[in-house]
């Protein structure tokens, strides 16, 4: 399971009616982990001039790696928390997420994260079976 939703949030779906902040809170108690990487690595590109920052620290187990996958692998998680934070996230591999200011998504450094070429030059051989 993704996440762990509360009956009262339960119901609140069945009837249409759940907020993107409800559903973020849902996010943020569900996948602590993948949170924390997400979180850290927003606040940075915050802080960056270039308004860009990357993780490229494999989780410390699988059951962190499974947070972070299924938070990037939803579109509608990762939609929520790109709405919530107001950045754009890219994913490549089990972990190497970036966080990437609006403004950036049509930058030479976003094209080349998200590209064909980027994608190669991000493998390796410790990495095959994450």
């Amino acid at each position: 399971m993704s996440l762990d939703v509360s009956p009262a949030l339960l119901e609140k779906a069945e009837r249409g009616e759940v907020s993107d902040a409800e559903f973020v809170t849902c996010v943020r108690e569900s996948l602590p982990y993948a949170w924390t990487v997400i979180t850290g690595v927003i606040a940075e590109a915050d802080g960056a001039a270039d308004g860009f920052a990357d993780n490229e620290t494999p989780p410390p187990s699988e059951a962190e790696r499974g947070q972070l996958l299924r938070a990037l692998a939803s579109d509608s998680i990762r939609g929520g928390l790109e709405r919530h934070f107001g950045v754009k996230l890219a994913f490549q591999n089990c972990h190497r997420v970036a966080a990437f200011k609006p403004s950036q998504v049509d930058s030479d450094r976003y094209r080349a994260f998200v590209s064909v070429r980027g994608q190669l030059l991000n493998q390796s051989p410790e990495l095959r079976d994450c």
